[in-house]
């Protein structure tokens, strides 16, 4: 499909002008918010200097919190592409089919009503910019499943093609990355992140001039390896002494920072700063980059476990929101929320009805955003690592994927059923089958208290055991074959002969 917003805009500009002059006699309905939805991929809770990380500086990141609402004990799942669907969908990863980021387990499962697809109820138009992760076979692009405007990487990572995982475009590169742009491959130029924020930026001041409500979804690589960054944002980290993994993951927050701070500028610049709801988060704990310090032990926020583990550290990450005039400025809620309840929590701030939607998992927080003192529902939730082995009997020729693969029984999900996982409630960590930890007491997780609450622990394996009988049956991909062809490398060579690999042509944003 090919991109045509930028020529329409004057169309637009003039209708819009149109209405505004038709109506500015009456009163008029005021317009849902407008959502922009920032995330990161790896950063951790800490790796923010309002968080207390003695590494990196991002003032605007630090401006939002203090702007807007600080969710302190959000929760995500332990890797990208589960807490991905988990957004996208109101529902456990696992309901999702997605118990991996490759294998073809990162695949979220057809027939799932999406956010942007609620959103579309409301009228509004989605857009994705950056990362998707959850399919690169068509029928799960995010063309087929509610975005109107993409523009995205492939595979898990830019430039990803090992065997097992999909793959990102040939020859694509975090400096002038190829991009999958409405169908069609275009080179880019510049440094990706710096590329996912331009073309969002030139699509929201387009959506601007029109009175329909918009989701961007920005969702950047940065900062997931290989550790990368330009050279003005290493420099300073260079300079300190920082390892050369520390140097690119710490720069590579810092130009994020950068861009998030271009996207505030603009968002007041084109007036509709009041009207959008904008949201900064990471979808799971700090990833391997960021345990090179100069400051000796590693900055977690005091948290135990790092990316791909269930402990606080793995599945804990920064979340601010800000929607001007509608949420106070600088609060913190300690009430703990998840991913999945995002959907139905946007679904009510544009007062649409999802109650013909099934088998949520989610549950509207907008309470928790306007009212100090409601209390929360003490409930259940689940984590898993997930990633137990490849079946043998899902393996293919694609050459490599030998080390992937497990046995009849290691492959099978319930052998793995009561390893890594975790069961949280507002109090207390159960993990791994073994561990209890008073989060209140102790939010490093040093004292196992097992031994002393041997009744919460039988409540809490029983909710779990129920919920993996409930989940079990909806891992849809744990009997899919290893793809044989790379759906972006196969659609890539074919434009490549028919049409050939245009230049992406940089918005201007003034």
């Amino acid at each position: 499909m090919k991109n045509t917003f930028p020529l329409k805009s004057l169309f637009f500009f003039g209708l819009a002008m149109l209405i505004f002059g038709c109506k500015q006699d009456k009163e008029v309905e005021p317009l849902p918010p407008n959502i922009i939805l920032v995330m990161t991929d790896d950063q951790g809770y800490g790796d923010i200097s309002a968080n207390g990380s003695p590494d990196v500086s991002t003032p605007n990141m630090d401006k939002l919190k203090s702007q807007g609402i600080s969710l302190e004990d959000f929760q995500v799942s332990p890797t990208c592409a589960p807490t991905r669907s988990a957004i996208m969908s109101g529902r456990h990863p696992f309901k999702n089919g997605i118990t991996h980021t490759i294998l073809e387990r990162e695949r979220m499962a057809l027939g799932l009503t999406t956010l942007p697809q609620v959103l579309k109820r409301g009228g509004y138009t989605s857009g994705i910019f950056g990362k998707w992760h959850l399919g690169d076979e068509q029928e799960y692009q995010p063309d087929s499943r509610g975005f109107d405007e993409v523009f995205i990487h492939g595979a898990g990572g830019i430039g990803q093609a090992y065997a097992g995982s999909c793959a990102d475009a040939p020859g694509s590169g975090y400096f002038d990355p190829v991009i999958k742009h409405n169908g069609t491959f275009v080179k880019t130029e510049g440094f990706c992140t710096d590329v996912f924020f331009t073309q969002a930026l030139s699509w929201i001041k387009y959506k601007s001039l029109t009175e329909e409500p918009f989701f961007a979804y920005i969702t950047t690589n940065a900062p997931h390896g290989p550790f990368i960054a330009p050279e003005e944002y290493k420099q300073k980290f260079i300079d300190q002494g920082y390892p050369t993994d520390a140097q690119g993951f710490y720069g590579m927050i810092e130009n994020v920072d950068h861009n998030l701070g271009i996207l505030m500028d603009k968002l007041d610049a084109w007036g509709i700063a009041d009207n959008t709801i904008l949201i900064f988060m990471s979808d799971n704990g700090k990833t391997y980059g960021g345990y090179n310090t100069v400051h000796g032990e590693t900055y977690n926020a005091g948290m135990k476990g790092f990316k791909g583990s269930v402990y606080e550290g793995g599945t804990r990450v920064p979340f601010f929101i800000r929607w001007p005039n509608k949420f106070n400025k600088g609060k913190e809620v300690d009430v703990m929320l998840n991913h999945y309840d995002m959907l139905p929590t946007f679904a009510e701030i544009a007062n649409i009805d999802i109650s013909d939607i099934p088998d949520l998992d989610g549950q509207s927080f907008l309470s928790y955003l306007k009212n100090d003192s409601i209390q929360s529902e003490d409930r259940f939730r689940f984590f898993h690592e997930g990633r137990w082995p490849l079946n043998p009997d899902n393996i293919t020729d694609q050459e490599g994927t030998e080390r992937w693969v497990g046995t009849a029984e290691t492959s099978n999900p319930d052998s793995s059923k009561f390893k890594k996982y975790a069961v949280r409630n507002e109090q207390y960590r159960f993990v791994k089958n073994s561990e209890l930890y008073d989060l209140y007491q102790d939010p490093g997780e040093t004292n196992n208290i097992a031994a002393e609450h041997p009744e919460l622990i039988k409540k809490m394996k029983e909710a779990y055991g129920v919920w993996w009988d409930e989940v079990r049956p909806l891992m849809v991909n744990e009997t899919a074959p290893l793809a044989k062809e790379k759906p972006f490398w196969v659609e890539y060579e074919k434009q490549k002969e028919a049409s050939g690999i245009k230049d992406w042509v940089k918005p201007e944003l003034n």
